[in-house]
């Protein structure tokens, strides 16, 4: 069984591209092959119970964290390694941040966009020193990285913190990537001056 485990944060819908189950499968593999457990939203539908069985058919560690009100609405997964049910959605991402080594975001909904970031936020404001990642599955974050850059140039958005994401079209290489991250400096906040 894994010792560590990456949180991966996507859609309880598949998509409309059949490119993102195969990457939320390419996903489960890699996590697997590299032996990292997987947290995540708990549910057995859309890309969500893809990636899930496709760990666990490789006999890998799956925790899944699911609101006792979304249990029926995502279907809870029932073969998991284990389904923790909580009582909100502030507890859900608070103990997949606690059982999680970093974070990594498949396509996904507006859930899916807010999990990804509250935790780039938090790693930018050193609240945690753990990797987030973006697999950017046939384009699909293309629009959200323009804007970021956007945000960027008009003085938002530090290019360090902007720097801090880690972006992949490969999951291979990705948590490659992600195994690798040291984490910058977090005593530094948004508007102070470089000393």
């Amino acid at each position: 069984m894994a010792d560590r485990a990456y949180c991966v944060f996507c859609g309880s819908r598949p998509g409309a591209r059949p490119e993102y189950a195969a990457a939320a499968r390419a996903l489960g593999k890699a996590l697997v092959g590299r032996d990292l457990g997987l947290v995540y939203g708990g549910g057995s539908v859309g890309l969500m119970g893809i990636i899930a069985d496709a760990v666990l058919a490789l006999d890998g560690r799956v925790v899944g964290v699911i609101p006792s009100a979304l249990e029926m609405r995502e279907v809870g997964h029932r073969s998991l390694s284990e389904l923790r049910v909580v009582g909100s959605m502030h507890e859900r991402k608070h103990l997949m941040s606690e059982l999680s080594s970093g974070f990594v975001a498949l396509p996904g909904g507006i859930g899916t966009l807010e999990e990804l970031f509250e935790t780039s936020s938090c790693a930018q404001l050193g609240m945690h020193r753990k990797p987030v990642a973006l697999l950017n599955v046939a384009g699909y974050y293309d629009y959200l990285l323009a804007m970021l850059d956007h945000a960027v140039d008009e003085g938002f958005v530090e290019l360090r913190q902007r720097e801090q994401l880690i972006i992949d079209v490969d999951p291979g290489r990705l948590l490659a990537r992600m195994d690798e991250y040291e984490a910058p400096d977090g005593r530094r906040w948004v508007g102070q001056e470089e000393e």
